[in-house]
């Protein structure tokens, strides 16, 4: 025999919904196989701990910091932090002067330079190198280039002329106590040294202290810098070349900066022709002028991999604070609620899903045992996604993660209780079971999807809006949404279709909770009602009863007219 059209329906959104879960299943698998995934979600800090680095402000003489600075600078560090996959970090204001930054975990080196690089980023021109630099720049004729190392003049060549300086490439910056300062110049001691003016020249090193720069004024501000990003060169015709470049967009007084300054570096040779990138006094990057760019929209090609142009990407983005930091301290700190209150909130949610499954159980019968599945595959769901999720994004579970994850249980089981309601009262309207659960799911899927859609929406605004841990919530609470949707449509919805063709729900047994007769299954809906000739027993008295109070305003009035209009018919007069 030949299975019906639901049947079919319902063993394809079966198959679908283990697709889905074995997919996720594998990704984890492979996540744990290269040693970047794991099988439980990271915590964040909360629970588990993690990294504190205080960062105090780099004060000259008489200067202060302005409480607006602080939060400029607090804001662009985060963004350096989220760039690095890192959630659930915590940056702070202390004292009205330092920065507390708190990471979950341990933070690995990089993450570490992102937030320790907190200087003003600069564009100086070189005017003396110690060894050459492999990176270039140029528009996007120049993209492709590979240039070969300048030659580099030596100390000893620019000896320092008395005339004064008529651009910021002038080799007349270099006077004999710069000449001296350069030769004597120790790279590991850039920290301790003194940072002067930024229209003065600077000496200062890379952060490898592979080479020495003696470096012209500050021509244009990291603040002038509105994007960058990191991909691969593309050739004119629109192909790959498989060299990463770092591509910056300036904005119109940056724009107008950098025209100038690369219609000059263009012209001149060796080092001269280089710019430095300088990000907390350090070079990093020095690439030569290989075009006039004058469009604002720079791109430095060289030898980078997809990692160190990220990293370079991200230093320009986020690199432009409005003061300078050093580190005061780097500490480990413990969680700040532990393990007794992930318990707690462990239990609460126990508690809730047992109150979830009691009065499914008490309501619906042994049809609550379909609730109970779906609250089992969605929780298998969405822990295989956040642990995907952890591995491939750096999310991190938080106490007010958890809580959205408890919260989502309402949720799930309130798009339950709307199907099975709307099939009841197709039972009620005096329906068969199997068409009771298409109609009445067509009906409770539009309810489903409204509500579900009004959470999410909630979800990502919070998200978008919030920081913190706050944002933990509006994640696993969206994420929970969209679960909801999969699982109701993969899983609850076929499991129906095909109960239904089972002689125990089917028939209406006592415990199916689908009985029609212990539902008042008299009425029939639009005003129509199937009364029996003789009412026997307390049930079916109970059943009239309850089919009356399930009667609309409506309903009511047009039962009372078409009763009105029977008695004029028969002649019947009150007295």
């Amino acid at each position: 025999m030949a299975k019906s059209t639901p049947v079919k329906k319902a063993w394809r959104s079966l198959t679908w919904l283990g697709v889905v879960i074995v997919g996720l299943l594998a990704l984890n698998t492979a996540g744990v196989l290269t040693g970047g995934g794991s099988w439980t979600p990271k915590l964040a800090l909360d629970l588990e701990g993690g990294t504190q680095i205080i960062l105090a402000p780099k004060l000259e003489s008489g200067q202060s910091v302005s409480q607006e600075q602080l939060n400029q600078a607090v804001a662009i560090i985060r963004q350096r932090i989220d760039s690095a996959g890192v959630s659930e970090s915590e940056i702070n204001t202390q004292g009205g002067q330092n920065i507390v930054v708190s990471i979950p975990g341990t933070p690995d080196d990089e993450t570490i330079s992102r937030i320790e690089s907190s200087a003003r980023l600069e564009f100086r021109p070189v005017l003396v190198a110690g060894a050459p630099s492999a990176d270039s720049v140029g528009g996007d004729d120049a993209a492709s280039a590979t240039p070969s190392p300048a030659p580099t003049p030596t100390p000893d060549a620019a000896a320092a002329p008395s005339a004064t300086p008529t651009n910021a490439s002038d080799l007349a910056y270099i006077t004999a106590a710069l000449q001296a300062e350069y030769d004597s110049f120790d790279c590991k001691d850039i920290d301790t040294t003194t940072v002067p003016p930024a229209d003065q020249p600077l000496v200062t090193c890379d952060p490898d202290a592979a080479v020495k720069y003696i470096l012209g004024p500050v021509e244009v501000s990291g603040e002038n810098i509105t994007d960058a990003t990191n991909g691969q060169v593309q050739t004119q015709s629109g192909a790959t070349t498989g060299e990463w470049a770092v591509n910056m967009v300036f904005d119109g007084t940056g724009t107008e900066a950098f025209a100038d300054v690369t219609t000059r570096l263009s012209g001149l040779t060796g080092a001269q022709n280089q710019f430095a990138i300088v990000l907390d006094e350090r070079v990093i990057s020095a690439p030569r002028t290989l075009a006039v760019i004058t469009d604002g929209r720079p791109q430095i090609t060289g030898q980078f991999t997809q990692e160190s142009s990220k990293a370079l990407a991200d230093q320009l983005k986020f690199g432009a604070l409005p003061i300078s930091f050093a580190v005061q301290s780097q500490d480990t700190i413990s969680a700040t609620l532990g393990s007794t209150q992930l318990t707690s909130g462990l239990i609460a949610g126990l508690i809730g899903l047992i109150l979830v499954v009691l009065y499914s159980l008490a309501q619906y019968r042994l049809l609550g045992i379909v609730t109970i599945a779906s609250l089992a595959v969605a929780a298998v769901i969405t822990y295989l996604l956040i642990t995907v999720l952890s591995w491939r994004e750096g999310y991190r579970l938080s106490l007010a993660g958890v809580a959205g994850l408890i919260v989502a249980i309402g949720i799930t089981a309130d798009s339950f209780i709307v199907y099975f309601e709307r099939v009841r009262d197709e039972l009620r309207d005096g329906r068969g079971l199997e068409s009771s659960v298409e109609t009445g799911w067509k009906r409770a899927l539009r309810t489903i999807i409204a509500s579900d859609t009004v959470n999410f929406l909630a979800a990502a605004v919070l998200f978008i809006l919030a920081v913190g841990n706050v944002r933990g919530f509006a994640l696993t609470l969206g994420l929970t949404t969209i679960v909801d949707i999969i699982v109701v449509t993969l899983f609850t919805h076929p499991m129906l279709q095909l109960l239904a063709r089972t002689k125990f729900f089917n028939e209406g047994h006592k415990l199916s909770g689908l009985d029609p007769r212990a539902l008042g299954a008299v009425y029939r809906g639009r005003t129509q009602f199937r009364t029996p000739s003789v009412v026997t027993s307390p049930k079916e008295a109970a059943a009239s009863r309850e089919a009356a109070r399930r009667q609309t305003i409506a309903e009511r009035k047009a039962a009372e007219l078409t009763s009105a209009g029977s008695d004029r018919s028969t002649g019947r007069k009150d007295s």
